[in-house]
């Protein structure tokens, strides 16, 4: 991967759905050398897809929380991804290092709907002891993939 690959991944971050065409004009390619670039990266696997993002608050998902999650001795990644994949409002997890075992984004319509999913997470597997909640009360950052900073800029 070279900076002409980091600059069209950076336009990408940025607009996902820009045309070939306003990429090149950015990073100094025609379009369709953007179009070869985009395929090779996306064959090679460094861009594993491509996606919209939501709004939840426009789609009706107003609360938002992470979740710490304990278990009882010793549980495999795949048992715990297996568990929390049953629960659809589970956006992300991950297993993390520190006292919990791992850390769930979770995203419901209303605190009922959260209290639902966290009853949801606990009962999926017998393997929980315990989860701690925290309720996100405003998003700061949102990022999706990579920053744009870094190797990934274009601005300069």
């Amino acid at each position: 991967m070279d900076n002409i690959d980091r600059q069209l991944i950076s336009c990408l971050l940025e607009d996902g759905r820009a045309s070939y065409a306003a990429i090149g004009d950015k990073i100094g390619l025609s379009a369709p050398a953007v179009k070869r670039r985009t395929d090779r990266l996306l064959a090679d696997g460094v861009i594993s897809g491509f996606t919209a993002v939501l709004d939840p608050d426009l789609v009706g998902w107003s609360t938002e929380a992470y979740v710490a999650v304990h278990c009882k001795g010793a549980i495999s990644p795949d048992e715990l991804r297996n568990a929390f994949s049953r629960v659809p409002e589970v956006h992300s997890a991950a297993t993390i290092s520190g006292q919990a075992d791992a850390m769930l984004r979770i995203v419901a319509k209303d605190v009922r709907d959260l209290e639902r999913a966290l009853e949801r997470v606990r009962t999926e597997t017998s393997a929980i002891d315990h989860t701690e909640t925290s309720i996100v009360l405003s998003r700061l950052i949102d990022r999706h993939g990579l920053s744009t900073q870094g190797d990934f800029d274009v601005s300069g």
